[in-house]
């Protein structure tokens, strides 16, 4: 057998593979739901209840709107913690000064889950949109910020030796060589910091909500619908697995290096 042949057979079997595992899990979810179909719903009564959503809104909002609604959090958190995390974490790697003063206090913080903040917060701010943006902020900013030094920290010394072998130091060194190295380490924040805001969105929005997947799935559970509760953890999956693989393409666009390695 020729390389070429192994080759088409291995790419092949790669994009078999996703298909098998969708499918896989369609096959434990069937079976699950015939031993106890009050609990875990066959696939299709999740389908049918998907597609009820579309007819009939919940809250005066369409599927599509309470999906926008959490979308709009998430995105508009992830962006302001990526600003932010980005540039503390690039101080807290090179500014051993801006280290020494935030460093502890970032430590005894970071440990907290973001869920327990929201009682707080909700005495501090209420019940209203801010809130829950600032949660899934704080559920963001941490992944993005650790994964920022972490990526700085772990530049090759070589390649910042030929930097400054060329004579390039100081915020040149940091802007050229430094900050490009740490491109994937910091996309692979954005991305974990996706899965977090989720997380911290669903949450907020079973507190205190009229709109969004997570006052979706509360509904489900207040309402015993159990079909409604899976539509929504598919919808969050899907969604989020929509926005991670945005981000995998743009981090390819922008580090092309990495691709060839």
């Amino acid at each position: 057998m020729n390389k070429q042949k192994c080759r088409k057979i291995i790419r092949f079997v790669y994009l078999l593979a996703p298909i098998i595992s969708i499918g896989t899990l369609f096959v434990v979810w069937t079976i699950a739901s015939r031993y106890n179909p009050t609990f875990v719903p066959p696939p299709i009564d999740a389908f049918n209840r998907l597609i009820g959503l579309l007819r009939n809104p919940i809250s005066n909002m369409s599927i599509l709107g309470h999906i926008g609604s959490s979308l709009n959090r998430v995105l508009s958190a992830v962006a302001l913690a990526s600003v932010l995390g980005i540039v503390f974490g690039i101080l807290l790697a090179w500014n051993r000064t801006f280290s020494n003063f935030f460093n502890p206090l970032f430590e005894v913080l970071r440990p907290i889950p973001p869920i327990a903040w929201i009682p707080l917060i909700t005495l501090w701010f209420g019940i209203g949109e801010f809130p829950k943006i600032l949660i899934v902020f704080i559920a963001s900013f941490v992944a993005i910020a650790i994964n920022t030094y972490t990526g700085v920290k772990m530049v090759d010394p070589f390649i910042i030796d030929v930097g400054r072998s060329f004579q390039v130091e100081g915020r040149n060194l940091l802007f050229e060589i430094i900050i490009p190295s740490s491109f994937p380490a910091i996309f692979a924040g954005i991305r974990t910091s996706v899965g977090a805001g989720w997380m911290a969105v669903l949450a907020a929005e079973m507190i205190a909500s009229r709109a969004g997947v997570g006052f979706l799935i509360l509904r489900g559970m207040e309402s015993a619908d159990t079909p409604l509760i899976i539509v929504g953890m598919v919808i969050v999956g899907f969604v989020g697995a929509l926005i991670s693989l945005g981000l995998t393409y743009i981090e390819r666009w922008m580090c092309p290096w990495k691709n060839n390695k």
